[in-house]
């Protein structure tokens, strides 16, 4: 008799709970100030990869929002100790914009103290990306700098933020050049969205890779993030500059297209076009879609009555994919296309980051 009694207590008490969480206001600001310091202090007890990484420049570009709406210093403490023990030097190849992303991190903190030291690694790396031809090898899709279109949140705005703190437009006009050469090579105008590279662009030939339903793979987190690199770019360029509307309309059209492809739980699915085939959602790629379209709606640039309710179903689909103690899973592994290899307990750097950033954009909403 005790036991049933037992029993009981212990499920009403879980009844209970759930329904608490069930009705948390998630755009609550003291609310999304918790989830983002929960889920940051996890990612950092948590460390994966080598520091220098293209992962960890998606996490750090994540840490370093969610201290500038937080306030919390520990966050900053934690990103400056990493910036001091790496010696502010990107990875290892100076060509591949997976190995500069790390950049980013160094010149928004630089910003804060304004130590030489903390950039000159950058400026001399990006010195090489600029003078010394991209040492591709014997492969098709390599033909240009940034060949894959996830590399443009990695350099674009690396270049952009070193131009715009050091006032040398030099680095803006590369960055164009660079991103222009994606956008010709990758940019499908009729679905307003990018291959991930040369491999999935369709030809008019029979070697076109093609999803389950016969149509054109376009991988999620690869477009989630350009468009999260294109809200770098336009944070940070000045209202009359010559290439802004170019990045604002392919912003506003990428969106346009996006909101379409959002399936009813809030997520994106890991192939746009294809979502049967890939059940259950992606948390990177729907991240940074949420993070790049709240931006939007808090800049102006898109319109709060269309775009508000997609992002509201996105944030309240994230928060159900992170764990009690703060860890964001669904995340598909690295790889280069869509996946089915991940679940509620996949996690990956990247995707709290993607979290983190879209949580900065959410506790600014009115």
């Amino acid at each position: 008799m005790k036991k049933s009694i037992l029993f009981y207590l212990v499920l009403l008490f879980s009844f209970s709970v759930y329904a608490q969480r069930e009705k948390k206001d998630v755009f609550a600001p003291e609310y999304v100030r918790n989830i983002m310091l929960k889920t940051v202090r996890w990612q950092f007890s948590n460390p994966y990869h080598g520091a220098r990484d293209w992962t960890n420049a998606a996490f750090y570009a994540g840490a370093f929002a969610a201290w500038e709406v937080t306030g919390e210093n520990e966050i900053y403490d934690k990103l400056m100790s990493i910036g001091q023990n790496l010696r502010w030097r990107p990875a290892r190849r100076w060509y591949h914009a997976d190995d500069i992303a790390v950049c980013q991190n160094y010149i928004d903190l630089y910003r804060t103290v304004g130590k030489r030291e903390m950039i000159q690694p950058t400026i001399d790396t990006l010195a090489l990306f600029i003078s010394r031809p991209y040492p591709a090898k014997k492969k098709a899709v390599e033909v240009i700098k940034l060949w894959w279109c996830d590399a443009l949140f990695m350099a674009p705005p690396v270049f952009v933020k070193l131009g715009i703190t050091l006032n040398n437009p030099i680095y803006l006009e590369f960055s164009d050049i660079y991103f222009k050469e994606a956008y010709d090579l990758l940019y499908d105008n009729n679905e307003k969205l990018f291959f991930r590279d040369l491999n999935y662009v369709v030809r008019n030939d029979k070697r076109n890779l093609l999803e389950a339903n016969g149509k054109p793979i376009y991988w999620s987190r690869g477009n989630g993030w350009v468009m999260g690199g294109l809200v770098r770019i336009l944070q940070e360029l000045p209202a009359d500059y010559k290439m802004r509307s170019f990045y604002e309309s392919l912003f506003k059209e990428m969106a346009s297209r996006v909101i379409e492809l959002q399936q009813k739980d809030g997520l994106w699915r890991a192939s746009l076009l294809d979502p049967e085939s890939y059940p259950g959602g992606e948390v990177s790629g729907s991240g940074f879609f949420c993070y790049a379209l709240a931006w939007g709606i808090n800049n102006g640039l898109l319109d709060e009555e269309l775009y508000r309710p997609f992002v509201e179903r996105t944030w309240k689909a994230l928060n159900q994919c992170v764990s009690p103690e703060g860890r964001v899973g669904w995340v598909q592994p690295i790889g280069a296309d869509p996946r089915k290899n991940f679940s509620e307990d996949s996690w990956e750097v990247y995707g709290t980051g993607a979290f983190l950033l879209a949580g900065s954009e959410i506790i600014k909403m009115k």
